[in-house]
Protein backbone atom coordinates (compact mmCIF):
# COMPACT_ATOMS: atom_id res chain seq x y z
CA UNK A 1 0.00 0.00 0.00
CA UNK A 2 2.94 2.43 0.65
CA UNK A 3 3.64 2.24 -3.19
CA UNK A 4 0.39 3.03 -3.92
CA UNK A 5 0.19 6.12 -1.83
CA UNK A 6 3.20 7.29 -2.90
CA UNK A 7 2.81 7.06 -6.36
CA UNK A 8 -0.45 8.92 -6.01
CA UNK A 9 0.99 11.38 -3.63
CA UNK A 10 3.89 12.19 -6.45
CA UNK A 11 1.25 12.68 -9.02
CA UNK A 12 -0.53 15.29 -6.77
CA UNK A 13 2.49 16.79 -5.76
CA UNK A 14 3.86 17.05 -9.60
CA UNK A 15 -0.26 18.59 -10.47
CA UNK A 16 0.36 20.91 -7.50
CA UNK A 17 3.77 22.18 -8.89
CA UNK A 18 2.30 22.49 -12.52
CA UNK A 19 3.99 19.76 -14.20
CA UNK A 20 0.84 17.64 -15.03
CA UNK A 21 -3.35 18.84 -15.26
CA UNK A 22 -5.70 17.20 -12.97
CA UNK A 23 -7.10 14.90 -15.76
CA UNK A 24 -3.28 13.22 -15.92
CA UNK A 25 -3.19 13.01 -11.97
CA UNK A 26 -6.83 11.46 -11.66
CA UNK A 27 -5.79 9.15 -14.97
CA UNK A 28 -2.59 8.01 -13.04
CA UNK A 29 -4.77 7.68 -9.67
CA UNK A 30 -7.10 5.57 -11.40
CA UNK A 31 -4.41 3.00 -12.87
CA UNK A 32 -3.33 3.11 -9.02
CA UNK A 33 -6.14 2.45 -7.40
CA UNK A 34 -6.62 -0.76 -9.88
CA UNK A 35 -3.49 -1.94 -9.19
CA UNK A 36 -4.23 -1.91 -5.82
CA UNK A 37 -7.50 -3.36 -6.13
CA UNK A 38 -6.31 -6.67 -7.46
CA UNK A 39 -3.24 -6.79 -6.14
CA UNK A 40 -4.79 -6.97 -2.28
CA UNK A 41 -8.48 -7.91 -2.98
CA UNK A 42 -11.90 -5.37 -3.73
CA UNK A 43 -12.58 -5.52 0.06
CA UNK A 44 -9.10 -4.33 1.27
CA UNK A 45 -8.50 -1.14 3.08
CA UNK A 46 -6.00 0.08 0.21
CA UNK A 47 -8.28 -0.66 -1.87
CA UNK A 48 -10.71 1.64 -0.31
CA UNK A 49 -8.17 4.71 0.31
CA UNK A 50 -7.25 4.43 -3.46
CA UNK A 51 -10.34 4.83 -4.62
CA UNK A 52 -11.31 7.76 -2.14
CA UNK A 53 -8.75 9.17 -3.40
CA UNK A 54 -9.72 8.95 -6.62
CA UNK A 55 -12.95 10.68 -5.91
CA UNK A 56 -11.35 13.61 -3.98
CA UNK A 57 -9.20 14.55 -7.20
CA UNK A 58 -12.11 14.47 -8.92
CA UNK A 59 -14.44 16.83 -6.87
CA UNK A 60 -11.12 18.92 -6.79
CA UNK A 61 -11.79 18.91 -10.42
CA UNK A 62 -15.52 19.93 -10.64
CA UNK A 63 -15.36 22.39 -7.80
CA UNK A 64 -12.28 24.25 -9.87
CA UNK A 65 -14.55 24.01 -13.41
CA UNK A 66 -17.31 26.04 -11.29
CA UNK A 67 -14.63 28.76 -9.53
CA UNK A 68 -13.63 29.58 -13.57
CA UNK A 69 -17.02 29.05 -15.02
CA UNK A 70 -17.78 32.43 -17.43
CA UNK A 71 -20.22 34.61 -16.02
CA UNK A 72 -21.94 37.03 -18.69
CA UNK A 73 -22.68 40.44 -18.33
CA UNK A 74 -26.13 40.31 -16.51
CA UNK A 75 -25.18 37.27 -14.79
CA UNK A 76 -22.47 40.49 -13.43
CA UNK A 77 -25.04 42.82 -13.01
CA UNK A 78 -27.32 40.53 -11.12
CA UNK A 79 -24.50 39.44 -8.97
CA UNK A 80 -23.97 43.33 -8.48
CA UNK A 81 -28.05 44.58 -8.09
CA UNK A 82 -29.98 41.03 -6.88
CA UNK A 83 -32.56 43.45 -6.41
CA UNK A 84 -33.12 44.70 -9.82
CA UNK A 85 -36.41 43.49 -12.19
CA UNK A 86 -34.26 41.80 -14.41
CA UNK A 87 -32.68 39.78 -12.24
CA UNK A 88 -35.74 37.89 -10.81
CA UNK A 89 -36.37 34.03 -11.05
CA UNK A 90 -39.75 33.06 -10.86
CA UNK A 91 -41.36 29.17 -10.70
CA UNK A 92 -43.13 28.62 -13.20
Amino acid sequence: MPQTLDVIQAAVTSYQEGRKTIDEVILESVVEARNACEINGNQSQECAVAWDIVEELQAERSHRKQATKIQTSLDHYCYLHPEAAECRVYDV
